[in-house]
Formats: structure tokens, sequence, C-alpha cells
């Protein structure tokens, strides 16, 4: 697919940019409204490719936990039989918490952990099935707030009984700044993995205790035009992480749901370097 196309869907998923807009747009690429419409299923999620794990050893549950004062936090757990597991909390895109994202879920349970994924949008009443009307409620979300509800999400795995106090994180996109944050923001984070996300300011690095993985698509010159300042930062902070740029991977690469912009090859590479950060720091 043109590139240029893949772009403009980025910036569309990305931007304050209408779906009128996006059409439009699109129908100027591709030559007609016909076709661009013809191109939508290659373009957006299909969630019946989601379920990958099916696993009746995994202990799969919707839960609740306490954010920010006064919120209530929705989150889908999957965890493996038995206790003291490593944790890690899941971070999802800006469409909220999705199939896609509780598959993600169920394949870190199956590798042997205690997993939750937060949903960002439980302030509103959790996640609309609209992914439309999901990034515009991303807009309205207090930072702050937002942050402490996730941080609340690390205290809960570090206290869950069937946990072994050691936590890690994984975060795409979206969740993939929001990862960064955490590392940032939480001293007892052990290993804390961004897909493709947005990178912390350089003068919060030096608070980073936790080891980082750092998976970008080669493509993704949105996101990647700020690797160079906060590798930079890492590097000046002595803050230990592996940083993974996957040739010719556009961002979203992991997402299985999304035809046109999915890479088997670079997300099954970053899925194996994400599991053994995860079995050095959280087993």
């Amino acid at each position: 697919m043109d590139q240029r196309i893949i772009n403009l869907f980025d910036e569309y998923t990305h931007a304050p940019l209408t779906r009128k807009e996006f059409l439009t747009r699109l129908a100027k690429l591709t030559g007609s409204l016909t076709l661009a419409m013809s191109l939508l299923p290659l373009l957006e999620n299909n969630y019946a490719q989601a379920a990958t794990v099916v696993d009746k050893d995994i202990k799969a549950e919707d839960i609740t936990y306490p954010g920010a004062e006064g919120v209530t936090m929705k989150a889908f757990q999957a965890r493996p039989e038995g206790k003291k597991l490593g944790t890690v909390l899941v971070i999802h895109e800006n469409r909220g918490l999705n199939p896609h994202i509780k598959d993600v879920t169920m394949r870190v349970a199956q590798a042997g952990y205690l997993a939750i994924a937060p949903d960002a949008l439980s302030p509103f009443g959790g996640t609309p099935a609209n992914e439309d009307e999901a990034r515009a409620l991303f807009a309205k979300l207090d930072a702050q707030q937002n942050l402490t509800n996730f941080l609340k999400g690390l205290e809960y795995l570090q206290k869950h009984k069937y946990g072994n106090r050691k936590t890690g994180c994984v975060g795409f996109c979206w969740g993939g700044a929001l990862a960064s944050q955490l590392a940032v923001h939480s001293p007892d984070l052990d290993a804390a993995v961004a897909y493709y996300g947005r990178q912390p300011d350089a003068a919060d690095v030096p608070k980073i205790k936790a080891e980082l993985l750092l998976h970008y698509g080669g493509l993704d010159e949105r996101v990647n035009a700020g690797i160079p300042a906060f590798e930079q930062a890492l590097k000046a902070s002595n803050v230990k992480y592996q940083l993974f740029v996957y040739e010719g991977a556009n961002h979203a690469f992991n997402n299985n749901t999304s035809p046109a912009r999915y890479n088997e090859a670079a997300a099954n590479l970053a899925w194996e370097r994400t599991l053994d950060l995860f079995k050095r720091k959280l087993k």
C-alpha cells in the first residue's frame, strides 16, 4: 500500500482529523471515493483477528480497582494457575480497551504472568464500541488523573495475592508513551516496554529506575523524531535500556488486527525480546 495512505491514516488516528476530512483526503490520494472506501478494511482494525489465544488454563475476568480519587478503574485481568507470579500492566492504544489489547493480555498470561489491562476511559464509563468516539474521549482525559489511575494499577499488581512483587509494563502507541511515563514516576517498576510511543521529556529521564525496552517502526517518522534526544538522555543518565528500530515496519506494526500496518516478522521479534526482558526482570 502507498506509504502516503498509511501516513494519512496515522494522522487520522492521532490528530484532530474528522472522518469526513480523512475520507476526502484519502479519495484524493486514491483517485475516487469508491476506491478509498475499498481500502478501509485494510486500514481499520478487524477484531475478528484478535482472539489468537484460547487457553482453558488461563483465568480471565473483568475486574475493578481504586484509581484516583473518585475513580473506579475497569480492567481486564488474565493469569495462569499458581501464585508468586511476575506481574505486567498492559497499556492500550488510543482506541481504549478493545479485543486486540485483551488478546495481548492473554499472551502475557500465557507466558506465565499475572497481567491486567486497565481501561483509561473508565472515568467516562469505559471504552465505547465506536473507535472515533473513543479517540475523542482521550482528548478529555485529565493527564494527572490518568497517570495516577495507571500508577494505582501498578500498586494493585504489587499487592496482588498471586504476585511476586515484581512489576513490569508494556504499552502500545498512546500506551507506549504512558509506559515511559510510568517508568519516570514509579521507582518500584522493574521493567517497561514501549512500542512506538512518544518519548518523555529529557529532563525526566534521570528519574527512571526500571530497565527499558523500546520498539520503533522504521517508517514511523512522527514518533521516531524524538529518538535521538531520548537516547542521549538515557545514556547521560546511565539508564539501562535496549532500543530497536524495525526497518520497513510502520507505526502499530504489532497490531495484527490492522492488515495494512501489521508486520508479522517485526511483531514476533519484538515480542520475543519483550518476553526475554520480562523473564530476566520479573521471574
